[in-house]
């Protein structure tokens, strides 16, 4: 690719102190003297731990899901038991003010052939057109990102490919030092192979692992792209899980295009939140000691009291609600507490949709709703889920 900047044709003229500033190719800085912003280079959403909507900590975890920071999963199949949270342990001097941490609470020194444990989040095939996968033109991608860890030794790094039959390539990268918090730099190489669905559907996973049994650790580690085949997935993986003495932090996670790692991408926290709330909503209105989460809602039918919901951002698809804690309905006419609605999605989009609780199963008439709305107390939420 011909230099950005520069005095030759098809260049943008500068003046000396700038013209140092030049892309050697479409995707690398030559100088990082002097900076040229690239907005939203990083593929990764919250790199940086800094956004846990759905709280700070979980302890007890045996199985998957998300539980603490936003947009990353918690994998786990039979290997071992956990807390995880969001952390204050951040590298000196490095801007991060948040940390994901993994606590080992029940080891398993010995895990099954089956089992396995990493952390992974995902991405829309939509947001990675430009890597041009399955073309000749596929883009490397380098992965930079600060870790520390109780247990030293080897870890993997795996990313999958689920829009073509779970190709993958993984790398290796050591953690040195015990309880020191280390920079690592990965680069993966383009796969001309396969390319990526253009929608809102999950097709890349960038999977950091902790532990596996013979399974996905007995051949040879697959550092190229290739199809999948589990042995080679993590092959000299520790087994995190093998002390409850065993710690894990991480943050500072950027996946980018190019063969060089940039400096992290900070977002203002209100844009970092933003694009979470793609992803994950809880919804809160403070009025201490109690939270009232949606208006405009009233009489729908026999069976349900019915809530218009219009959420911050469009959500990546139509969620799923769950109900936690203690979420309560108010009319005019009465406060009714204690009771579990069974919320329910009516119509919907990403955009809107109206969500239901069940009246009739707690006798409430419907002259008793011509207007409602839903609140909750300190341990109660509202909670719409549309992860990848």
């Amino acid at each position: 690719m011909t230099k950005l900047i520069g005095n030759q044709a098809n260049q943008v003229s500068t003046n000396g102190d700038l013209g140092s500033m030049a892309f050697e190719d479409a995707n690398n800085y030559v100088n990082k003297k002097s900076f040229i912003y690239q907005p939203y280079r990083n593929i990764i959403i919250n790199g940086d731990m800094s956004i846990a909507q759905r709280g700070t900590s979980q302890a007890s975890i045996s199985s998957t899901g998300y539980y603490t920071v936003d947009r990353w999963n918690f994998v786990n199949s039979n290997l071992g038991t956990f807390t995880m949270s969001q952390d204050t342990d951040v590298p000196t001097g490095q801007g991060f003010v948040k940390s994901l941490k993994v606590d080992c609470t029940t080891a398993d020194a010995s895990p099954s052939s089956a089992d396995y444990l990493f952390l992974q989040t995902k991405f829309e095939g939509q947001n990675l057109q430009y890597l041009k996968k399955g073309t000749a033109n596929a883009e490397s991608v380098t992965l930079s990102f600060w870790v520390k860890s109780v247990k030293t030794g080897t870890y993997i790094v795996q990313i999958e490919d689920v829009d073509n039959s779970s190709r993958f390539i993984s790398k290796s990268y050591t953690i040195d030092s015990a309880s020191t918090w280390e920079k690592k730099t990965i680069t993966f190489a383009g796969d001309t192979t396969g390319s990526l669905g253009n929608d809102n559907t999950s097709s890349l996973e960038l999977n950091f692992w902790l532990g596996a049994g013979t399974d996905r650790t007995s051949g040879t580690l697959q550092t190229s792209w290739g199809s999948y085949t589990a042995s080679n997935v993590a092959v000299g993986q520790v087994n995190f899980a093998d002390s409850t003495s065993n710690d894990f932090w991480i943050t500072g996670v950027q996946l980018e295009a190019g063969t060089t790692a940039s400096d992290f991408e900070f977002l203002p926290y209100d844009v970092n939140l933003r694009r979470c709330l793609r992803y994950c909503w809880r919804p809160l209105y403070e009025y201490s000691p109690v939270k009232y989460i949606h208006s405009q809602g009233g009489y729908k039918d026999a069976n349900y009291v019915a809530f218009h919901v219009v959420p911050p951002v469009p959500m990546r698809a139509a969620p799923s609600v769950t109900e936690i804690g203690n979420v309560d309905v108010w009319t005019q006419n009465g406060d009714y507490t204690g009771w579990t609605w069974g919320f329910i999605m009516g119509i919907h989009s990403g955009s809107e949709w109206y969500v239901s609780g069940n009246k009739v199963s707690h006798g409430i008439a419907d002259a008793n709703m011509p207007y409602a709305v839903i609140k909750t107390q300190a341990d109660g939420w509202l909670q719409y889920n549309a992860e990848l």
